[in-house]
């Protein structure tokens, strides 16, 4: 496997992408992997790591590359100046680079996202038709709008691809009234979709850097998200 950077333009500005590329011969189906609101942190470049160990191309793009280089912003800081419109101008420079690469088979492309990701996973289930599947790790504000526009919750009925959600019982952010909450619109709209909860785990169970890291969550949800991407993209 090789891990590195690599960009693409967005609105005339570089935007990195932190890429891993699993041995093998392509073309492979590829995973777009999206930030918690550290950024592309040690924590996102190793789920881009497992993604690609999983035998996906996996790409993390920076979605604070409109911050000035030298920013020195905390997390939340950063993560409230980011807008939908632009977000999902993002996502989809990233798709464009991922149906330009020669390693990557274009016609099978998944997303996952952890925290403010796991919003943006199922933001982009609706906004980009090219993804196949969605995974949703405890993303919080599915209900709120990030600017103008509808938020992720209002687009449900836009939905393109089946989604898989992972929940903590102890996380206030989505809390598990709002788990149930998303179900419920998801199932209101026939749309394809599975969720699971862990008893004791809050938010950021999966972050093995972190104080909330719940090893249990992470050893039962990531073979699960992994054969949801094997059965909707093959491998």
């Amino acid at each position: 496997m090789a891990a590195f950077w690599d960009s693409t333009r967005v609105d005339d500005q570089e935007m990195k992408i932190y890429t891993s590329v699993p041995e093998g011969k392509g073309p492979l189906p590829a995973i777009v992997v999206i930030q918690h609101q550290g950024g592309v942190d040690e924590f996102i470049e190793e789920m881009t790591e497992r993604v690609a160990s999983a035998g996906y191309l996996g790409a993390a793009p920076d979605l604070y590359h409109r911050d000035s280089p030298d920013c020195r912003d905390d997390g939340p800081t950063r993560r409230a100046r980011l807008l939908d419109v632009n977000v999902i101008k993002d996502v989809n420079a990233t798709v464009d680079f991922l149906k330009s690469h020669r390693g990557v088979d274009g016609g099978r492309l998944g997303i996952v996202g952890f925290c403010m990701g796991g919003r943006v996973a199922y933001l982009m289930a609706a906004a980009q038709p090219a993804f196949k599947a969605a995974v949703d790790y405890y993303g919080g504000n599915i209900m709120v709008p990030w600017g103008e526009g509808p938020a992720p919750f209002e687009r449900t009925a836009e939905m393109q691809c089946p989604l898989i959600g992972f929940f903590g019982e102890e996380d206030g952010n989505p809390s598990p009234a709002d788990m149930r909450k998303l179900d419920a619109e998801l199932g209101r709209h026939g749309k394809a979709h599975d969720f699971y909860s862990y008893p004791g785990a809050n938010h950021a169970f999966m972050n093995r850097r972190g104080a909330r890291y719940h090893a249990q969550a992470d050893r039962d949800s990531w073979p699960k998200a992994l054969a949801f991407f094997e059965k909707q993209l093959g491998r």
